[in-house]
């Protein structure tokens, strides 16, 4: 698989593509080396050139803010579409226009493939929603955050920022109020 990722800010040092961040020891790309590219951007434009990079899966892990309500609608699943993209939603519900994605996931030619929503909106999901019949759709209960080390993980964030603040270092996991997250 190549990987291409999609920012709010640019990435193009090694330095602003390392994750300072908590990591699972052993896992993830702390020095973000697994994508080929990073495209960046909080405009239609730079989104939509992003979506025009051939993407086969597209998966949406982006925090909910002003910039990213209905961010995926009519324009963006076309563009998809045209490589029949297949979308995972892990995100929030809210990142994309229901309404827009039920229609690409019935076009049969240049739409989408299929999706994997793990958010809804609204959710719960209402019982008539047509996403609960379709084929080409797996919904699951909002838990794609949620494992059995959830609550150990937790600690050990903590714990790194007992360390941190002791030492006079910076903070991790820190949100930014004024982004939003």
């Amino acid at each position: 698989m190549e990987v291409i990722a999609y920012t709010a800010s640019p990435r193009t040092t090694p330095e602003s593509k390392r994750d300072m961040g908590y990591i699972v020891p052993g896992t993830g790309d702390v020095d973000g080396t697994i994508p080929l590219a990073w495209y960046s951007g909080v405009d239609k434009a730079s989104l939509h050139n992003f979506l025009k990079q051939d993407i086969d899966v597209l998966l949406v892990a982006v925090p909910l803010t002003d910039q990213t309500r209905h961010s995926l609608g009519k324009e963006e699943f076309k563009i998809l579409g045209k490589k029949n993209a297949f979308v995972i939603n892990i995100a929030r519900g809210s990142i994309i226009v229901q309404d827009d994605l039920i229609a690409a996931l019935k076009k049969k030619e240049g739409g989408l493939r299929g999706a994997a929503l793990d958010v809804t909106d609204p959710e719960p999901l209402n019982p008539e929603s047509e996403l609960w019949e379709m084929d080409n759709v797996a919904i699951t209960p909002h838990n794609s955050g949620s494992g059995s080390s959830y609550v150990e993980r937790s600690f050990q964030v903590l714990e790194r920022n007992l360390t941190h603040l002791e030492q006079g270092q910076r903070l991790i996991n820190v949100v930014n109020r004024k982004r939003g997250y």
